[in-house]
């Protein structure tokens, strides 16, 4: 298994907190420095999109959240190109600052969305140091 995110994948969040992208941005979850992290703005929902630049199939999810900003339940969906979202699985993170391996039900997509159910944060920010996805490209 080796690291689906490349340079020529694609990230999108559903929010940085106080659009302070330069600090807080997407791409601190990937940068490899546990001294920096995505910092979601408030909201009960957040999501993560990732489009590869080609297709792959996922085997795993390596993710470490902030403890007390943790997504309680993340849900899992995914699409070949020119398709739609469908759903493929459903994690339960702990509430802790280690970083945690979720194993997946292989599939072949082209297109991830992680959505962030809920937070154990009052006002549901979401704070990621680090995240991976493990697999094969195809």
């Amino acid at each position: 298994m080796a690291s689906l995110i490349c340079p020529e994948t694609i990230s999108r969040v559903s929010s940085v907190l106080n659009r302070e992208v330069k600090q807080f941005g997407k791409k601190y979850m990937f940068d490899g420095n546990e001294e920096t992290c995505w910092n979601s703005d408030q909201g009960t929902i957040q999501w993560l999109t990732l489009e590869f630049p080609q297709p792959v199939q996922v085997s795993q999810i390596q993710i470490q959240f902030q403890g007390g900003f943790t997504s309680q339940k993340c849900t899992l969906q995914g699409c070949r190109k020119g398709e739609e979202l469908s759903p493929v699985t459903s994690f339960y993170p702990e509430d802790t600052n280690s970083l945690q391996n979720f194993l997946l039900p292989e599939t072949t997509l082209d297109k991830l969305k992680i959505t962030f159910e809920n937070s154990t944060d009052f006002f549901g920010r979401i704070i990621i140091y680090s995240l991976d996805i493990l697999g094969g490209k195809l």
